[in-house]
């Protein structure tokens, strides 16, 4: 298998990173309560005769290209999940940015980012464009085309959360291909500066398939992130955290009972409260929030290596981000969690029209009638 390049269309992703925020300012923020509309409601592809918009129509003045970008915020480190620059907020990660319409048949952008603040829950005002040019590690001489999100967990136990993300390295298809999977530090800057290549021992690979698929967790319950990646014949290869920084965990071997598609069981890693993080092995891929079927893989301390029977995804009803636009939409969950810091689970959901019109939207946990935040990722266009 090549490493996967998932799109909003096919809703199959192992991805759940977003980051958003809330406050009336920026002009591509449409904001419950908030009187002036957003520039994000009009992407490129309204100017360009389609009659379809995000949101409400907003002033013909207004463009992407008069939203002011803010510095990330600096942080010093902390335990948030998902806060690539330390500052105590979680982070959104979102991949598949939407295309400008001279750009509809081009390489995807590259993976945006939305910080969190002091003020609010997520803001798009403090964005980061990552993209493979700019950010990816080359393989030999070589960068990779491709630069998609996958997982996200503090590696190097830094107090940053570091992203790890999946790439496309040359293959002549003789013999093992090489790794396509690099960790994006953070640092109180955020992602910055250039992906590293997971180093993956030899010891620890099996067969000529593509190491794919990484989970993050705590899965041998010492305390550490470790990562779970695919292996051939269905076996998963176990790297021990921490990682230094040029990409090694601190040991690595192969374990039994995997299966080419891997996941982090729903809504909590520990799924019997045994202090270890468990594993889902799948046959087939699973879309966030959709029904589906594996296998549980319990946590222990030689990793998640004790079978733990049939696990069923539950089906989940998602709000529908309110994208106003012509022709069919669909949703698609990004992420449950904690952006407000309530310590109570927030939804963030992505509708879409085609690879031209989206909108994310984040709503308060317990309230799914109304989006705290809505915008789209339009932002990210130059």
């Amino acid at each position: 298998m090549r490493p996967r390049i998932t799109h909003p269309k096919a809703a199959v992703t192992t991805r759940a990173t977003a980051v958003l925020a809330a406050g009336c300012t920026g002009l591509l923020l449409v904001l419950t309560g908030c009187g002036s509309p957003s520039a994000a409601d009009a992407p490129p592809s309204a100017a360009s005769g389609s009659g379809a918009k995000n949101g409400d129509t907003p002033p013909e003045s207004q463009t992407l290209a008069g939203t002011a970008r803010v510095p990330v915020p600096r942080g010093a480190g902390s335990r948030v999940p998902y806060d690539f620059n330390g500052d105590g907020h979680r982070d959104l990660v979102i991949d598949d940015l939407v295309k400008a319409p001279e750009d509809s048949h081009g390489d995807d952008a590259g993976i945006g980012v939305v910080y969190g603040s002091d003020d609010r829950p997520l803001d798009p005002a403090a964005r980061q464009l990552l993209s493979a040019r700019a950010n990816a590690a080359k393989s030999g001489d070589t960068l990779p085309a491709a630069f998609d999100a996958e997982s996200a967990c503090d590696l190097d136990r830094d107090g940053f959360t570091d992203l790890i993300v999946s790439t496309d390295p040359p293959y002549n298809g003789i013999g093992a291909p090489p790794v396509p999977l690099q960790i994006l530090f953070g640092s109180p800057q955020g992602l910055t500066g250039k992906a590293v290549t997971v180093r993956i021992p030899q010891q620890a690979r099996f067969g000529n398939e593509w190491p794919e698929q990484p989970v993050c967790g705590d899965f041998d319950g010492d305390g550490k992130a470790d990562l779970a990646v695919t292996a051939s014949a269905g076996q998963v290869t176990f790297l021990h955290g921490p990682f230094t920084r040029t990409g090694a965990p601190r040991s690595a071997e192969l374990l039994p009972d995997g299966g080419p598609y891997l996941y982090a069981p729903e809504p909590r890693a520990d799924t019997d409260g045994d202090g270890y993080d468990d594993l889902v092995a799948a046959a087939r891929p699973h879309a966030p929030g959709r029904p589906g079927k594996g296998t549980l893989l319990l946590g222990s301390a030689k990793g998640p290596a004790r079978p733990g029977g049939t696990y069923a995804f539950a089906a989940e009803k998602l709000p529908r981000a309110p994208l106003n636009a012509t022709g069919t939409t669909s949703t698609a969950l990004l992420d449950h969690g904690d952006y407000d810091a309530d310590k109570k689970p927030d939804t963030v959901v992505r509708t879409y029209r085609g690879e031209r019109q989206d909108l994310i939207a984040l709503y308060a946990a317990g309230n799914t009638d109304r989006p705290v935040l809505t915008f789209s990722t339009a932002l990210f266009l130059p």
